[in-house]
Order: C-alpha cells, then structure tokens, then sequence
C-alpha cells in the first residue's frame, strides 16, 4: 500500500490555544487542557471533540487525546487535520512518535516552536491504512484506560471508607460509643505534629539524576526517576512549593523533591491513614506564599485533627492495603502495555511494521 513522504505542515494545522485565567472559569463538567493536561474545568468548551492536543509552553510536545468537548488554553496548541489526507486519531499517534519535546525555541520558557514542528518530514499511509494502524494501537490504549477507571473505583472506594469511618464517624462499632463534641469515646483531638511529622525533600538537579527504578516525586507526582533512594517506603508526599493540595501515597522507596514535603515520622498515624488524614484536611487552604503558593510545614503541624483509637487505625490500614496493592498491580500493568504500545509505534508509524 502506497506511502508519501511529506512534512507535518502537509497533513495538519496546530492551532493556538485561547488563555482561560481560573478567575475567569466557571464550573463546569468541560476540562481545561494545558500543556501538563487536563489543569481544571469550565463550564464552556472552545474546541468540539474529539480533538488532540498538543504542549506549546512548559511541557513541550506532549500529546493528549480528548473524547469530548475540550478548553485548549494558550500554552497548547490544538489539532486540525485535513480530514482527506489524515484522520484525527492518526494525527495523535503520529505527533506522540513525532520528536516534538527537542524543538524547544526558548532558552527560559519551554516553547514549541510550530515552523520547526510543520518542518518535521513524515510518511503518511492511505486512509485504509492509518484505520488498521489505529485500531491496533487504540486496543492497547483501550485497555490502559479501563485499567485506569478500575484504579479511579478503587481510590474512591477507599476515600469512601475513610469519610465513612473518619469523617462521618460511623466506624465498626459506633454505635456503642459515646460522642462527646464530635469526639467518640478512646480518641483525641490534638495537633497534627502528634500524629505525624513533615520534612522538606530534597534537592536533586537533573544534571545529577542517573537512570534508576526510584521514582522522584515533585510537588505534582512522579518527576523522573534516579538509581538511589533518599526515604524508604511506604512514605507520604505533599507538595510543598508551587502547587499545592496533592498528597501521595508511595509504596516503594523513593526522592522527595525540596518542592514537596514527606512525612519523616509517623507517630500515631499509620502511611495509609496518613494519606487520607492529610487529603481530608485541605492542604492547599494553609497557603503561605504571596508570589508562589507555599506551604508552610510549622501552620500544618499546629492544626487540631482527629486521632482515633490505633485498632482502629490498624483495621483501616489492613482494608486498604488491599485496595492499593490492587492498584499497584494495575500500575505495573499500565506500565508494560505504554511501554509495548510505544516500542511499537515508530515501527508502525515508519511502515517498517504493517498490519
């Protein structure tokens, strides 16, 4: 089957993306794509789905799919293809093959440039092919995404369960316990820096990573990975500086970056309750920094928070453990199909492997 070798300027149109303050968004089931992906929702699409996108500033060259109606704001770039020539879901696979992230044209800020991008040459197979081209590699993105919403069940199973037992306080047994201002019989009320202690993490520049297996956790998740750990697991991890508000949940050893916070010591609290003891408590309300959000560990620390009996905390730890190592399972699962999809994505795309 016939192949043309053209440019991407050829087959596509990048299209900018329109700049969406949050002070400007309204509630909404509508998501809000930057360069990192979806950063919010709005109320009001500017894009009909389903459409591609792609990083322009910060995260440059990445690319993301989105079924539905969309909000692409100015640090990305939007997708037009020309339907004739090329199909929407070829056009993603195509630009996540595309070496998009090395055609940086700003020194300071991260920014794709789009006459570098439209310069790219490719080879485009006919309409036919670019069909069995995606429904082969969609099967493996399909299953990645079920993996996903099994994941998404099992996170608010737990949370669930923590609000049940927590929050609403009707854990096992409670109804033969007295509630006295909010606090049932055999718990407390006391600081937080009694249940548990937070640490800033620690500086590590990219210049001075080496390829490993332990995952480094910036402010917002998982930021790379090096070959030494600086805190065993299981640990916690909380953003620190810049973005705020997420808290981690970390099996295995890891780096916490000096953007985040992990918890050095847990006193009473177990890594699990902890998890969900923090995420309940709002982090990114104790707001400290007037330019860059900061979170200051010292207010934190200060906070009343509720401390329940430790067989409690135990049986807590135990159901949910459960529930985690499922997700870990699905993880490692994710992880080898996007590794299979993407050893075979150049191959396909280079028509090297037809199908």
């Amino acid at each position: 089957m016939s192949i043309i070798d053209c440019q991407l300027r050829d087959v596509v149109e990048l299209a900018y993306g329109k700049s969406l303050p949050e002070r400007n968004r309204k509630e909404g089931a509508v998501p809000v794509y930057g360069s990192g992906g979806i950063g919010g929702y709005h109320s009001v699409p500017l894009v009909e789905g389903p459409g591609v996108i792609v990083g322009r500033k910060g995260t440059v060259g990445s690319v993301y799919f989105e079924k539905n109606d969309f909000f692409p704001i100015d640090t990305v770039y939007f997708v037009r293809p020309f339907i004739e020539k090329i199909s929407l879901e070829y056009s993603y696979y195509l630009l996540k093959n595309l070496p998009l992230a090395s055609l940086n044209s700003d020194a300071a800020v991260p920014g794709l440039n789009r006459d570098r991008a439209y310069s790219l040459p490719i080879r485009l197979p006919s309409l036919d092919k670019q069909c069995r081209v995606v429904e082969f590699l969609r099967q493996y993105d399909d299953l990645i995404e079920n993996n996903r919403r099994r994941i998404q069940l099992l996170e608010e199973s737990a949370r669930l369960l923590y609000q049940e037992w927590f929050v609403h306080l009707r854990f096992p047994g409670h109804e033969q316990i007295k509630i006295t201002g909010g606090v049932p019989v055999g718990w407390s009320k006391e600081p937080l820096e009694n249940l548990l202690i937070l640490q800033r993490g620690f500086d590590l520049p990219v210049s001075k990573r080496i390829e490993g297996s332990v995952p480094i956790y910036a402010s917002t998740g998982i930021n790379g990975f090096h070959n030494v750990a600086k805190v065993k697991g299981p640990g916690v991890v909380t953003g620190r500086s810049g973005s705020l508000g997420a808290v981690m949940y970390v099996a295995k050893d890891y780096w916490p970056l000096n953007t985040t916070l992990w918890v050095k010591e847990f006193k009473k609290a177990s890594p699990i309750f902890a998890t969900y003891l923090l995420r309940a408590m709002k982090l990114e309300g104790y707001n400290g920094g007037a330019a860059v959000p900061t979170l200051n560990r010292n207010d934190v620390h200060k906070v009343d928070v509720l401390c329940p009996e430790s067989k409690l905390m135990n049986e807590f730890e135990v159901q949910v453990e459960n529930i985690f190592k499922k997700i870990d399972k699905l993880k490692e699962y994710n992880e080898k199909l996007a590794q299979a999809r993407d050893l075979l994505l150049p191959k396909l795309m280079s028509g090297e492997l037809t199908v």
